[in-house]
């Protein structure tokens, strides 16, 4: 064989490869990292950190994903019943002052970070165990969507606890992603 053919069957040997790396990606839904991305400033520092870290927060990315939807559906769920029990003055009457004060306190720090808003909702600048104490202080709100008050409150407690790794950037150890699965299903199962 000459030269131009060992470059052919390089070239052919070569598209072979790539098209059957490009099949595995599909198929796993994986990324090797083959393709070349222009760079944003982001990724340029984000390649300096440990490949530890990098590992450790795609695999956290998806719990956090998770709980994300879930705490935002929490809060608008609260939002939506709590207006049509009570109307558009639901979080004057119905909320602890301690809560509104808090809350409060919580908007006021962060005007004074000169940060942006994040929010112009105030449920937004509740904890989530503030978020529970309002939903049981409001069971009549609540209790045509939940079938009881203790297994809800059981629920956000597992949830809070839950949160804490993915909120805090601490790894979720195998079985506590697992007892997120059955936890976020216990939700569901929560409401009939």
């Amino acid at each position: 064989m000459n030269d131009e053919s060992n470059i052919k069957l390089f070239v052919l040997a070569n598209s072979l490869t790539e098209n059957n790396l490009d099949m595995v990606e599909h198929n796993h839904n994986i990324d090797l990292g083959r393709k070349e991305q222009a760079p944003t400033k982001e990724q340029d520092y984000y390649a300096q950190f440990d490949s530890v870290f990098r590992k450790e927060a795609r695999e956290m990315s998806k719990h956090y994903e998770v709980f994300y939807c879930l705490e935002k559906s929490i809060r608008n769920l609260v939002v939506q019943l709590m207006f049509e029990k009570y109307g558009e003055n639901w979080w004057e009457d119905k909320v602890k002052e301690d809560i509104k004060n808090n809350v409060k306190d919580n908007i006021q720090k962060e005007i004074e970070s000169g940060f942006t808003e994040r929010s112009q909702s105030n449920i937004d600048y509740t904890t989530f165990g503030e978020l529970t104490e309002i939903v049981k202080n409001n069971w009549e709100a609540f209790s045509g969507l939940f079938r009881d008050v203790k297994a809800f409150s059981k629920i956000m407690s597992s949830l809070n606890q839950l949160r804490g790794p993915i909120a805090h950037c601490c790894p979720l150890a195998e079985d506590e992603a697992v007892r997120l699965n059955l936890v976020v299903k216990d939700w569901f199962r929560l409401m009939e």
